[in-house]
């Protein structure tokens, strides 16, 4: 018997709900919450009551009644009662009687216990306690409620639909684990072409900038996903944070915490002009204009003290500029130390009621920063340092041995959206969560468990890489190398049905792994930033002859899009529009992209070979590429009336060039031909290669080995060692080694080509090499050695690789021969390995192969 498609979709999220302490039916056992009245304190925190409101929201989104909101004990049998320890006369009444433990959380951050407490006081049946250690804990335990009752976090920013239920029962006994990392939040940048335009022309027209209806939404967020900070946007497009005073207090209202940029000192933005105007202030010189620049910063440490921060100490320039000034080396680090110094007095004299030492501060090491403290910058040992990534997922530095003793610790800043050299990616979120994690565990595990920022661009469409990111924040040990590339697709099956989370999973899959080689921002093959021959369009370094690389890259990717569409058809037209964002609009994007530009590219080649009937087709499908990415953004923008327009497009930044069409070779009066562009049968232009499978070592020696999934050309890598474990100064019989076996061979030679990703070394002193070695011959040790900016590191960035190529005598008598990869410095991760013993070889050796 055939069920019906919504039948079967319900089937499928019944199978998906954790269900954990609730009951979709009318359990007499627990607390009815269509049912309840929501009981605070008028004496406790502002944002309790922000909460329970938007908690008596999700509870009316899901049964159709909205339970009340009351400061006094209601006659009724059954109550929520939420608030904070301390700050909530019924929760302490509980306490004191011993009816409600709260030892566990009491004076520890932002923990918070959900329990059903029976005949709580008289005339009440039961009661649900959500008691928080302080006001953000109790917003995490109504918003965990929410969540367990079917309320998604992105309900609002992903138009996650909500099931209805005539009635939702509670009984819970929980207390929740202390949060792994202290502050977590996220920067919305390079909002020029997204959050902007939507807020000013849709959401918050009649302000006419991204204002405090924008930013209560999305603080929200911030709390549903278990977050309490928030960078706010500071592009010169917009309005700074602070010249909209009912902003600051938005997020006051929900007990979110403003920091700053690495270029916003003491949350005053300098790129705004009616914050710093050089033509009235002067330059922005804190050796020649320090007066003017103090009195600005005083005066925003003295407007912002009454709320919550974290203050960002230090100097750049204007903007995400460089320290302006011709300085010397130690002339910066004595600039650096006097504006510390400066800045640190300002927060001393504002903020009230605490000292120094206990208020929240940052320097983030970021660009020519890092160098100044390289230098010898010291910073006071209760300030956190940020240490940063290069802007491409890779962690830059992280605390050497004494650096890990801080009082302040450490935390990161990390990207997945950035605007700089050596090319913009704002458009579409590609950072596989593997990569996210291995980068922001061995951040955590080398101390950094103080601060975690990540660069979101406009939100949208980073909803999965903020899942995943919140996730670990709030819980790094619900996470291992073994189950992360799992994660997203799990959520995702929350969301639309476990019963698809397989698909799910192959999509995503396929998705991070197309990406990887090569962003979708970065398939016009153009350089920003760069010298002028490298930025305008280029053909793609993949072939369509050889080895077919380009034909597999556009069949894969069309499949996707094709699977993508069909299963978003298959759900109930409720969940289409939310699927569209976070599944479906990628992907297909992504494809239509590749399609460009791998088609324009077929065109010159057609069209060079004079075949122009054939180029006349690849033109024409280039084109149609073009006009659907087009419709993909309309078709974004126009979703539920309208609700998202201007918040999709092409992202085309200052100089970028990916988002046009590129120049194609067409002939007027020539009819065109179709073109087979599908993968063709098998060639013999391997028959000189092996490529070595990483996840099957003939041999583990020593060491902390492991392969990894969701990582690499071929989405499975070798890592060698944590980034915790041991450092060794030579190859070592101890150190991590995997063995690999190959052959046979006909030549006396092999050339390796070993592709690691593009790491940097953990501190000064730490290097990234590992030893390659065949037939147990003598080793040959590579490392990345690739500085920051230089072409080889652009290079590197935008392939996610290094290639290291060597050659090994060997004796081709031998039936069998072995290769050895062993870690000298732990925690690099090997993505490929490439056997070259002789035969045709393919034109591009890269990445694809």
């Amino acid at each position: 018997m055939r069920i019906p498609s919504l039948i079967l979709f319900m089937l499928c999220v019944l199978m998906a709900r954790a269900d954990i302490g609730m009951s979709f039916s009318a359990d007499p056992a627990g607390v009815s919450l269509g049912e309840a009245t929501i009981l605070i304190d008028t004496k406790d925190s502002g944002t309790v009551a922000t909460v329970a409101r938007h908690f008596a929201d999700d509870v009316a989104l899901v049964t159709g009644s909205l339970p009340e909101v009351r400061t006094k004990l209601p006659k009724g049998v059954q109550i929520v009662i939420a608030g904070t320890c301390g700050g909530n006369r019924w929760i302490d009444r509980l306490a004191e009687s011993g009816r409600l433990d709260i030892a566990e959380i009491a004076g520890q951050p932002e923990r918070f216990v959900i329990k059903t407490v029976e005949a709580p006081f008289k005339g009440i049946d039961r009661a649900i306690v959500v008691a928080g250690s302080d006001r953000r804990a109790v917003a995490y335990g109504l918003f965990t409620l929410s969540e367990e009752m079917g309320v998604s976090p992105w309900y609002w920013w992903a138009d996650v639909p909500v099931e209805r239920h005539d009635a939702v029962s509670v009984k819970a006994d929980f207390t929740s684990k202390a949060p792994s990392v202290a502050w977590r939040g996220i920067f919305i940048n390079d909002e020029d072409w997204g959050l902007k335009p939507w807020s000013s022309f849709n959401y918050e027209k009649e302000l006419g900038d991204i204002g405090p209806r924008t930013y209560a939404r999305v603080c929200e967020l911030l709390l549903r996903l278990k977050g309490n900070m928030l960078a706010p946007a500071m592009h010169t497009c917009t309005g700074a944070f602070y010249t909209h005073p009912e902003s600051k207090k938005v997020a006051d209202d929900y007990g979110i915490m403003i920091t700053t940029s690495h270029c916003e000192p003491v949350g005053f933005n300098n790129a705004c002009k009616a914050e710093w105007d050089t033509g009235k202030d002067g330059e922005w010189n804190y050796m020649t204009n320090r007066d003017a620049i103090y009195a600005k910063l005083d005066a925003r440490v003295k407007e912002t003290a009454p709320y919550g921060n974290i203050y960002t100490l230090a100097m750049r320039g204007l903007h995400d500029e460089g320290m302006r000034g011709d300085m010397t080396p130690q002339q910066k680090v004595e600039n650096l130390t006097r504006a510390i110094t400066d800045q640190r007095g300002m927060i001393s004299r504002h903020v009230k009621g605490r000292s120094i030492e206990e208020i929240p501060q940052i320097f983030v090491p970021y660009k020519e920063a890092l160098e100044i403290y390289e230098l010898g910058l010291e910073v006071p040992d209760e300030v956190t340092l940020v240490w940063v990534d290069d802007n491409y997922g890779y962690m830059k530095r992280l605390s050497n041995p004494e650096e890990k003793k801080r009082k302040g610790r450490s935390g990161v800043y990390y990207h997945t959206s950035y605007l700089g050299a050596p090319h913009d990616y704002l458009w579409l979120n590609t950072t596989p969560p593997a990569l996210m994690y291995e980068e922001l565990r061995k951040a955590y595990v080398n101390g950094a468990d103080r601060y975690w920022l990540l660069n979101v661009g406009d939100i949208k469409p980073m909803e999965t890489a903020m899942m995943t990111f919140f996730d670990m924040a709030w819980d790094m040990n619900r996470f291992s190398y073994d189950n992360i590339n799992r994660h997203q697709a799990a959520a995702l099956g929350d969301i639309y049905g476990h019963c698809h989370t397989p698909e799910l999973q192959s999509l995503l899959d396929g998705y991070y792994r197309l990406a990887w080689s090569r962003k979708p921002e970065f398939m016009g093959w153009e350089r920003e930033w760069d010298q002028r021959e490298l930025e305008d369009l280029r053909d793609t370094e993949y072939s369509f002859d050889n080895h077919n690389d380009a034909r597999r890259r556009l069949a894969e990717y069309d499949a996707l899009a094709i699977r993508a569409g069909v299963l978003m058809e298959s759900l109930p037209e409720q969940y289409r529009p939310s699927f569209f964002e976070m599944v479906a609009f990628p992907i297909m994007a992504a494809n239509q992209q590749n399609r460009k530009f791998m088609l324009a590219q077929l065109n010159h080649e057609l069209a060079a070979r004079g075949d122009m009937a054939g180029a006349n087709w690849a033109a024409l499908q280039s084109k149609a590429a073009f006009d659907s990415i087009e419709a993909l953004h309309a078709r974004y923008n126009s979703l539920l009336s309208g609700k998202w327009n201007y918040m999709m497009n092409h992202s085309p930044a200052f100089c970028a060039k990916h988002h046009l069409m590129p120049s194609l070779t067409e002939a007027a009066g020539v009819a065109p031909r179709e073109v087979d562009i599908l993968p063709q049968a098998a060639q013999d232009i391997r028959s000189g290669f092996y490529t070595i499978d990483l996840g099957k070592p003939s041999e583990v020696t020593a060491g902390n080995v492991r392969t990894l999934e969701g990582i690499g050309y071929d989405w499975l890598s070798l890592q060698l060692g944590e980034a915790s474990d041991k450092v060794y100064t030579s190859v070592s019989t101890d150190a991590p080694r995997a063995t690999y076996t190959f052959g046979p061979v006909d030549t006396d030679s092999v050339e390796i080509t070993v592709w690691t990703l593009p790491f940097f070394p953990l501190y000064k002193g730490v290097g990234t090499q590992i030893a390659v070695a065949v037939d147990g011959s003598g080793h040959t040790v590579i490392s990345n050695r690739a500085k920051e900016y230089s072409p080889e590191w652009k290079t590197d960035v935008l392939r996610n690789g290094t290639s290291h190529t060597m050659r090994f005598a060997v004796d081709p008598s031998l039936p069998a021969h072995t290769v050895s990869l062993t870690g000298i410095n732990p925690g690099m991760i090997v993505q490929r390995v490439i056997i070259d013993h002789g035969g045709l070889r393919p034109t591009y050796v890269g990445p694809s192969i």
